[in-house]
């Protein structure tokens, strides 16, 4: 008869702990739910505020922000990607969004600006993203800033030649590849966009 009870409470305690990993992520997933529709509406209030009018990209010095703060939203219609982006590449910010990695350019700024997210969340989408999709950039301050993916690549984390400064202004996506990967991936998959002209302007080499 002990051999049976013993069973049982390891039934127990397997049950317990499915439950108890259940209960983590249900609670991971209403906080990023959560945090996202919060801050979609802090967006949606600042454009509302300020004149409609589209900022022209240039070198503009941006005061430094606070790690965790607004940036803007990334949208990949074809994707169905909606997604708020937030200052900061660790681990609490990239739980919640998007995470622009620092010391990377500003939205609109010539250069690199470098996007980061999980690719079991935000970025899962990404495995069927295609040169010649469309990517929005919104931010309270300018835009929408929109990019053109002109490449994808697998590269080996230590490669970070693909998030160094580019001379034209750009966009680089970040995340972990394989996707079905279980477990800390061993690549990473980067999309690389160019920036497109503002609407209405001049886009005879578009």
């Amino acid at each position: 008869m002990r051999a049976p009870a013993i069973l049982r409470r390891v039934e127990h305690s397997f049950w317990c702990a499915g439950a108890l990993l259940c209960g983590l992520c249900a609670g991971a997933y209403l906080e990023m739910r959560v945090y996202q529709a919060m801050e979609n509406r802090r967006l949606e209030e600042a454009l509302r505020d300020r004149s409609p009018r589209v900022l022209p990209a240039g070198p503009r010095r941006s005061p430094p922000r606070a790690l965790g703060s607004l940036v803007g939203r990334l949208d990949i219609p074809r994707l169905r990607v909606s997604a708020i982006v937030l200052e900061g590449s660790d681990s609490r910010t990239l739980r919640v969004g998007v995470g622009r990695v620092p010391e990377t350019a500003n939205p609109g700024q010539a250069g690199n600006l470098v996007l980061s997210g999980h690719r079991d969340t935000f970025f899962r989408p990404l495995r069927k993203i295609r040169p010649g999709d469309r990517i929005t950039l919104v931010t309270p301050a300018g835009g929408p800033y929109r990019y053109r993916v002109e490449w994808t690549a697998v590269v080996e984390p230590w490669d970070n030649a693909s998030l160094k400064a580019t001379p034209a202004p750009s966009l680089t996506l970040v995340t972990c590849y394989p996707f079905r990967y279980v477990g800390p991936a061993p690549q990473r998959f980067i999309v690389r966009a160019r920036q497109m002209p503002p609407e209405g302007a001049n886009t005879a080499s578009d």
